[in-house]
């Protein structure tokens, strides 16, 4: 059994999937509280579905792409049979988790995206450093960054780790509506980091505060 916020089908925002059509289940709670939450929605609204009645409603959409997201979750055990039982029909299964709880667990076959939190979300402390010891060529690193300092740490991060080369890509992304995107590439370019900046397109598609999307 799961506790499901929403389930959606949109144009997938972020990540190197971004662009592709995606179905979108939400899962409910987190026990996280970044600064910058942009679905604090997801911490207690939810609906309890199961296992094979949030698959039917993927199979719905016609859509091979699926993200599971947040919320957090990892926090829901029912997520890794979810995800066993999409690979098994076929679906492309992205998984966006917020990097404080272990992804060993995750089928392989899931393209895990795995959040970094940097100092500006004030749980930086919650990482769960050896996620980053077992990436697989597939996973990507998301380091969403609001200012300066959490550039800098992001940068340390992934000169320390040598996280370039070891996963399939590493990506960092301004905090929506705080840190201009164009300051985030400069520096970017000025460090020649080989590290992708990445938009959220749902973001500049619909408007911010547009759920469902």
């Amino acid at each position: 059994m799961l506790t499901v916020n929403e389930i959606f089908h949109s144009i997938q925002g972020e990540s190197t999937h971004a662009g592709r059509p995606c179905v979108f289940v939400r899962l409910t709670a987190c026990d996280l509280r970044c600064s910058w939450c942009d679905t604090p929605y997801a911490f207690h609204e939810g609906n309890k579905m199961l296992v094979d009645e949030v698959v039917a409603k993927v199979r719905d959409y016609g859509c091979d792409v699926v993200e599971i997201t947040g919320g957090e979750p990892l926090l829901q055990k029912d997520v890794y049979p979810l995800m066993e039982k999409l690979l098994s029909e076929g679906h492309t299964v992205l998984l966006e988790t917020g990097g404080h709880l272990s992804v060993e667990q995750v089928p392989p076959g899931v393209f895990r995206v795995i959040d970094v939190k940097c100092p500006g979300s004030g749980e930086a402390d919650k990482m769960h450093w050896p996620n980053l010891d077992r990436l697989r060529v597939t996973d990507e690193v998301k380091f969403v960054i609001k200012d300066r300092a959490d550039y800098e740490f992001a940068t340390r991060v992934v000169e320390e780790r040598q996280l370039v080369g070891r996963c399939a890509a590493v990506l960092f992304s301004p905090v929506h509506g705080v840190l201009d995107p164009k300051q985030l590439a400069e520096w970017i370019l000025a460090d020649r980091l080989a590290v992708r900046l990445q938009l959220q397109a749902h973001k500049y598609i619909w408007d911010p505060q547009t759920r469902g999307v």
